[in-house]
């Protein structure tokens, strides 16, 4: 495998991975910029509808009905917080030429379709196409939806909301269904220029041979736009509340959630990260072992680490009964960590599971972009071997400081409604 990563100016970087073993070729666009609720919706819509329709093929048929003619050829589109920042993505997969049974060059076609829904897209009079953009919008629609519906979504939702309040992750990468239904296809058109100008663009090309004409194309693309990108900020730590607050909303749900964040001052992420496997990560953490299996007070208990922000989130579905009792377990489980009660089979088991999940960059074009992505958004170019070295180099005593530098800052609790005696 060769890596390069290319500045095309302006805020735009073009990183080529190549890697014989693979037939397929792909290509990431990542537009970066701060995530706000009053803009969050709108960039959702400015970049799915690109990969509707185009200037050229101006339906959903018609573009589908091509991307099968290439072989099943791909696009999509996605987004996701990272920090403070919405990350919206265009993606592309394709056949390699050298397995095209025609000789078709599936490669450059590709090039152009992707130039055109980049760079061309099907809008006119200052306004996207209104059949493309009703598709958008109502998928928009529902995957806010899903994220209200599915109940453990949204309880950590609801948790991040209030962990940080007043700032820009506090926030949906999907933004506010409100916005989405206000929206229209004039002002889904403007945002989609000022993802243009202003958005950090990072591109991610994956294939088994090189090619520089993509790199060229996206070049030459970007002349014609007078671009201004703004600085965009992923790591930035959420200030610890003066007191723990309490949210709490009753459901008509068989199961509560309780969702305890703790804030951090600490920068060690490799010692974060180890701290949250041991404390509620897999099934051989002490959440697992005693407040689920031993103890029974609730259905699942894990936690996670956003090291971005300096946060930290355990999330639980218990009974109501059980919750304090569960709150109880869960913070004495963090002061055996603090304390030093981490067993040698612990931090084994710890690095295998890291292990594992290393091995498995570069066996498909997405691991390779969204290692490479993570990088960029944490200036620090390594390859998953030294990422896992830095994991190893891990000690109890790192463990321990990343567990004690842990403080309570808010929790969220979804209530099932108590049944009202006579």
């Amino acid at each position: 495998m060769t890596y390069n990563r290319t500045d095309l100016g302006s805020g735009i970087g073009f990183t080529s991975i190549i890697d014989s073993k693979f037939k397929t070729c792909s290509i990431a666009v990542y537009f970066l910029t701060e995530l706000s609720v009053e803009t969050a919706a709108l960039n959702n819509l400015a970049t799915s509808i690109l990969t509707v329709s185009n200037s050229k093929y101006r339906t959903y048929s018609a573009l589908s009905e091509k991307l099968s003619e290439l072989y099943g050829a791909g696009l999509s589109s996605s987004t996701r917080k990272k920090g403070d920042a919405q990350t919206l993505c265009i993606k592309a997969s394709w056949l390699d030429n050298k397995y095209a049974i025609d000789g078709e060059d599936i490669s450059g076609e590709m090039k152009e379709l992707l130039k055109d829904c980049l760079f061309a897209p099907n809008a006119k009079n200052g306004a996207f196409d209104e059949e493309s953009f009703r598709i958008v919008q109502k998928d928009l629609l529902d995957n806010i939806s899903s994220e209200l519906n599915d109940k453990r979504t949204y309880a950590l939702m609801q948790s991040a909301k209030t962990a940080y309040r007043g700032e820009p992750a506090a926030t949906s990468s999907y933004g506010v269904r409100e916005a989405a239904l206000a929206a229209e296809p004039t002002d889904t058109y403007r945002a989609y220029n000022e993802l243009l100008r202003n958005a950090q663009i990072e591109i991610y090309y994956v294939s088994p041979e090189k090619d520089d004409s993509f790199a060229e194309m996206f070049r030459e693309s970007f002349k014609a736009i007078k671009r201004e990108p703004q600085t965009v900020v992923f790591r930035n730590h959420s200030p610890l509340k003066p007191e723990i607050e309490t949210v709490s909303e009753e459901f008509d749900v068989n199961q509560c959630k309780a969702v305890l964040a703790f804030k951090t001052d600490s920068d060690d992420k490799y010692a974060l990260k180890m701290l949250s496997i041991i404390y509620g990560e897999m099934p051989f953490s002490k959440l697992f072992l005693n407040v689920r299996e031993k103890l029974s007070l609730c259905y699942y208990c894990t936690s996670s680490s956003v090291s971005v922000k300096g946060s930290f989130f355990v999330d639980i579905g218990v009974e109501r009964a059980n919750i304090e009792k569960a709150k109880a377990e869960i913070l004495a489980q963090l002061e055996e960590i603090k304390n030093g009660n981490i067993t040698d089979e612990e931090l084994t088991s710890s690095i295998m599971a890291l292990d594992n999940a290393v091995l498995q960059i570069g066996d498909t074009p997405s691991s390779y972009v969204g290692w490479y992505f993570d990088c960029f958004c944490d200036k620090d170019f390594i390859t998953p071997e030294e990422h896992f070295k830095r994991f190893t180099e891990v000690t109890k005593e790192r463990i321990i400081q990343a567990a004690r530098s842990l403080h309570p800052d808010s929790i969220y609790l979804m209530l099932s409604k108590e049944v009202q005696t006579q």
